[in-house]
């Protein structure tokens, strides 16, 4: 059997079983739309928490990131897992002890104000939005590979598989699906990285190969990785960029709190059944994703050394073009890798010099898809990968989607503009709310503002800029009133959305850019992605000074803060619907 073939078998059969899943559980009412009834088992929420977590910007992005970036790429490591453990501690059991259905609903009602909600509506639109452009680059990325499609036609595909079985099944579909996505996700990220650990280095476990010698050179991986990129003209893997300092502590922190302020992530902790499940699932969901974020760096060191002795690291060794490998002319068929023969040689010449290089397009997306073809491992290994690309981007595009889908039908229909709304209509206006979503990011998505993890990272920031500072305010201080609250998320969000608006351009439009995506143009040298950090900061100080302003909040809503606190009981989980 040939690999296009069984490609197309076990891609076949991960969609047959998204599809089934979602058509078993499909949503009958709003509260198995929104939250699956909360009765989702803590281990079984923890994994399908870790597949909403882990999108295309883990899978796809992250390792091709690591990999070009090399110890810069760690930013992405240390935000986004830490982000999970600030999440995990001090917001997700608050947060569902407080009893809401989603993150506009409890700033609307801890705020006293349907503007609070609003505004959160916004904020939750902008940043889910963003996100979800990136899992719909990730889409059409693995789809034009192993479908053998353009990435328009890719990324249509994917949206009409999101489409189905998101609209259909709610959250309660949505949470088996994942769960069976992670299961695929998990093995695709590792049995490769398994391989090639074995195949470079004689350890099985790939954490451990990263730190060994290569059995061929007797030399350390990362050593021989420096001496590669040195020969090559590129920055050695392990430098630290001294200048950028300020930059990376900025990138991680906005990566960190934008995590916390996700609201795809925090409504997964509303359908478990108590306030200890919710504690329990971070728990679990932390172990689930750790196993893909410990074995990354990994996969992106070994992907970049096997990458550079392809394309050859001497004029000697060189690669011929008509002789170039079948994963490279596969992969030319995407458009995602191009070569120009400068110079008529009939070889490929890759090189840090602009001038000489004759690689013109590597799309760092295609690393952990192409790896294994660049190890020369199993066919069955191959398309195996390919299941976990396309889960990995489908997953976390539906929980965003049901985000979007929830903070426009349950909090701005139902909570501020038609109270009175059946559930019936309610759960229609969902629906067609979230295949909005889909029509919008897709067509977002045919002209996304950079690679995958680079346009969540965007998503991240705009996050951490408007919905975390609130959220930490309406939990941890009781005297946060509805003025400050607002003022903040709005300072934060306007200070963020034109910085990034003037360097990557309006909505990323890159003909409307001001300043151009050029380092000389950073503020004290932070970049676009990185200044939801910023955005933070001046959404505290103004929260804060309007805050001390303005009147005391109403005592009943000082005592509801208090009762969220207190580390036992549930007295307002049942405050939903």
């Amino acid at each position: 059997m040939d690999q296009q073939t069984l490609i197309y078998i076990v891609v076949g059969a991960t969609f047959a079983l998204y599809l089934g899943i979602a058509i078993y559980c499909k949503a009958g009412s709003t509260r198995e739309f929104y939250v699956a009834s909360k009765g989702v088992h803590p281990v079984a929420n923890g994994m399908a928490t870790a597949a909403d977590w882990m999108s295309a910007a883990s899978f796809i992005s992250m390792a091709g990131l690591i990999a070009f970036l090399g110890y810069g790429g760690s930013v992405f490591l240390m935000g986004w897992t830490g982000g999970f453990v600030l999440l995990a501690m001090l917001l997700a059991p608050y947060l569902r002890k407080f009893g809401k259905f989603t993150v506009p609903e409890f700033l609307g009602d801890r705020y006293y104000s349907n503007t609070a909600r609003v505004i959160g509506v916004i904020c939750l639109i902008l940043a889910s939005l963003t996100y979800v452009i990136g899992q719909m680059t990730g889409t059409g990325v693995a789809f034009s590979r192993f479908l053998e499609v353009s990435y328009e036609m890719g990324l249509s595909i994917g949206m009409l598989i999101v489409f189905f079985y998101a609209v259909m099944g709610g959250m309660k579909g949505i949470t088996y699906t994942q769960i069976a996505q992670y299961c695929v996700m998990i093995t695709a990220y590792t049995v490769p990285a398994v391989f090639i650990s074995l195949q470079m280095t004689g350890w099985a476990l790939p954490q451990i190969g990263l730190g060994s010698t290569l059995t061929e050179h007797g030399t350390y991986v990362l050593d021989r990785l420096d001496q590669v990129l040195n020969e090559l003209g590129f920055a050695e893997y392990v430098a630290v960029d001294e200048h950028n300092r300020i930059n990376m502590f900025f990138y991680t922190l906005s990566l960190m709190i934008g995590t916390a302020g996700l609201p795809h992530v925090i409504i997964r902790f509303f359908t478990v059944p108590t306030v200890k499940a919710a504690r329990s699932s971070a728990g679990w969901a932390l172990v689930f994703i750790a196993i893909l974020y410990t074995t990354a760096p990994t996969v992106g060191a070994m992907a970049r050394l096997n990458l550079m002795e392809t394309f050859g690291t001497t004029e000697a060794t060189e690669m011929v073009y008509e002789e170039r490998p079948q994963w490279v002319k596969n992969w030319e068929q995407t458009g995602l890798i191009e070569f120009t023969d400068k110079d008529n040689s009939g070889t490929i010449n890759y090189s840090s010099n602009p001038e000489e290089n004759e690689v013109t397009e590597l799309n760092r997306d295609i690393i952990v898809l192409a790896n294994p073809e660049i190890a020369m491992l199993p066919d069955w290994v191959i398309a195996i990968v390919a299941a976990g690309g396309l889960a990995a981007a489908l997953s976390t595009a539906a929980g965003l989607l049901l985000a979007i889908s929830s903070a426009v039908s349950h909090d701005l229909l139902k909570g501020v503009f038609k109270p009175d709304i059946s559930e019936k209509s309610e759960l229609m206006a969902g629906r067609i709310s979230m295949a909005a979503s889909i029509a919008v990011a897709g067509y977002l998505g045919f002209n996304p503002p950079g690679f995958a993890a680079g346009t969540v990272a965007l998503a991240f920031g705009l996050a951490a800029a408007s919905l975390f500072p609130a959220l930490m305010f309406g939990i941890f201080y009781k005297k946060m009133n509805k003025e400050g609250a607002i003022a903040g998320m709005l300072a934060g969000l306007t200070v963020n959305l034109l910085y990034v608006f003037q360097h990557k351009g309006i909505m990323f439009v890159a003909s409307t850019s001001f300043l151009g995506d050029l380092d000389p143009n950073w503020f004290f040298g932070i970049s676009p992605n990185a200044f939801g950090a910023v955005g933070a900061i001046v959404n505290f100080i103004v929260a804060m000074v309007v805050c001390k302003m303005t009147p005391e909040p109403p005592e009943n809503i000082q005592h509801i803060v208090d009762d969220v606190r207190v580390p036992v009981g549930s007295s307002l989980a049942s405050g939903g619907h």
